[in-house]
């Protein structure tokens, strides 16, 4: 599968079957840290309007295949909660050569952060929890990802 939602830990899902050609592999691991701006956070929410987000996701893959001289490429995104050190987004990109991977590998980590609809709730150690750089979903509404969706 070229892109995954999952709920379940991404470690156990990344296999390291590749292509026989394959010289250069890039892999980008994107973890929930403890501190955002300043504020300390004790874990992450994540949720995605599910049918539209492997569309989006699919999408930017074959792209990717399309348009950079790579062999292979994916990409697993979670929901639900995270705690500190989860991996929240890995992606892999496999090419003969590297630059062609980390160029891929950067392209992909961008198209998912502004066009695939996964929204990320940040809980602060204050007890405080926000939807972090989502207008409409920081209201006083708490709204589900497919009611902000539909908007």
């Amino acid at each position: 599968m070229l892109f995954q939602l999952t709920n379940q830990p991404i470690e156990t899902l990344i296999s390291s079957s590749l292509h026989p050609h394959t010289g250069g592999i890039v892999t980008f691991e994107g973890r929930v840290r403890a501190i955002n701006d300043d504020r300390e956070v004790s874990s992450l929410e994540y949720e995605a309007y599910p049918e539209l987000a492997l569309h989006e996701g699919h999408t930017i893959i074959s792209e990717v295949l399309e348009q950079f001289d790579i062999l292979e490429a994916r990409a697993i995104h979670r929901t639900g909660h995270l705690a500190i050190g989860d991996i929240a987004v890995w992606i892999m990109s496999a090419a003969v050569h590297r630059k062609e991977a980390f160029a891929a590998t950067e392209y992909i980590i961008n198209a998912i952060k502004t066009s695939v609809p996964i929204w990320k709730k940040e809980h602060y150690s204050n007890g405080e929890a926000i939807w972090v750089r989502c207008d409409r979903c920081a209201d006083e509404h708490n709204h589900t990802a497919k009611e902000v969706f539909s908007l």
